[in-house]
């Protein structure tokens, strides 16, 4: 349990002592958040809520697998 607590507080007080780091990190944070929510919205529409029926979504993907 010591050595958890130890490498914890390596990763802790590296953390705390970033200057350009802190920043960097907010930057990939944004775009994260940009390419996973916004652009999933506009680019990944739900297919499969628009074209299997009700309730039927396991046998539609089933059909279409099998397409040839």
């Amino acid at each position: 349990m010591k050595q958890l607590y130890r490498i914890y507080d390596l990763y802790a007080d590296g953390f705390r002592n970033m200057k350009i780091g802190k920043t960097l990190w907010t930057i990939i944070i944004i775009k994260l958040i940009i390419i996973f929510g916004v652009l999933k919205v506009f680019f990944f529409p739900d297919f499969l809520s628009e074209h299997a029926t009700d309730g039927n979504k396991a046998g539609f993907v089933a059909t279409e697998i099998l397409k040839e």
